[in-house]
């Protein structure tokens, strides 16, 4: 057999060769064009970056940098935010304003968390319930913080609210209820013993802030001093005239050595970082024998020691 007759095909042979080659040169196109793809997405992505969530950032927040000489890829990264202290709402602060504070992501996630479920920051205290957030930032941004009146309780509306209103009609016999006769202004009331109605009397005040005034008599321990009422949200200067203390008020007082970190937290003078001060000097060093033994914690300060001090038993 010559050589001629050994590489001899006939027609139909022929054709499938031909179709076997032309396979392999389309394969071979197509693995050399995905890789060239591939090389050119992660030259952009800044070597092996997520290039469409950098892509899809917006073109004013983002930086151009050259990783090397001219032949070397580019990459894009986030320009961080200034961090700065403002006045905010931590009841409609959106999450820029709360990360520029200096909030971490996960502290900001937890805010709109508890915001969702319908939580609301009252007063600038109540930012410290936020989970995570350490005492040095709550300092920090307290001075800060600004509530808006619109989270108020409704209640609070009608405080000092004394406009006449219609006579209610009695349901049995037809009488109708007489006003509250207005107390004169040389005439004075005993702050710890009166009730609503009494306080109803004193000018200014309203069936909302004589409850409001009972109630916190009753959250003190009574009151020693007619100053205190001024720290009632809204409570006129005005009305301190009206109220007298008579001799030596018997104030409830608390024992500072039994009560639990919650309970004590449950007295207006006593924060939830102070009531941890407390139980943690008693873990430490035992029992405490005067709020004096406090003074070298950065929460008591002779301010808030002698306002607590009529309150306190040992």
């Amino acid at each position: 057999m010559s050589i001629k007759e050994f590489f001899y095909m006939q027609k139909t042979d022929r054709r499938l060769m031909q179709m076997i080659v032309c396979g392999i040169i389309v394969a071979a196109s197509v693995a050399v064009f995905f890789g060239s793809q591939s090389d050119e997405s992660l030259t952009a992505d800044g070597m092996g970056g997520d290039s469409t969530a950098t892509a899809s950032a917006p073109p004013a927040r983002q930086k151009m940098h050259r990783a090397g000489p001219a032949q070397q890829p580019y990459y894009r990264q986030e320009a961080p935010a200034e961090r700065a202290l403002f006045a905010f709402d931590p009841n409609t602060a959106d999450s820029t304003q709360l990360l520029r504070l200096g909030l971490k992501p996960w502290q900001v996630r937890n805010i709109y968390k508890y915001r969702s479920k319908g939580g609301v920051f009252r007063e600038p205290r109540d930012f410290a319930k936020v989970y995570g957030l350490t005492v040095e930032q709550f300092r920090e941004l307290e001075p800060y913080i600004r509530i808006a009146g619109d989270y108020r309780p409704a209640s609070t509306l009608l405080e000092g609210d004394d406009r006449p209103r219609p006579a209610a009609t009695a349901a049995n016999n037809g009488d109708t209820l007489p006003r509250t006769v207005k107390l004169k202004a040389w005439e004075q009331i005993p702050l710890n013993t009166t009730d609503t109605a009494l306080l109803k009397r004193v000018p200014g005040i309203g069936s909302a802030r004589a409850k409001a005034i009972v109630e916190y008599g009753k959250r003190l321990g009574g009151y020693h001093d007619v100053g205190q009422l001024l720290e009632i949200y809204g409570m006129p200067e005005e009305v301190l005239g009206y109220f007298s203390l008579g001799e030596a008020p018997q104030l409830v007082r608390i024992n500072v050595n039994k009560l639990t970190l919650e309970q004590l937290r449950r007295h207006p003078y006593i924060s939830y970082f102070q009531a941890k001060a407390i139980v943690d000097y008693r873990r430490l060093y035992g029992p405490l024998h005067s709020l004096q033994d406090l003074s070298l914690h950065r929460d008591f300060t002779p301010e808030a020691i002698e306002r607590l001090a009529p309150y306190v038993e040992f």
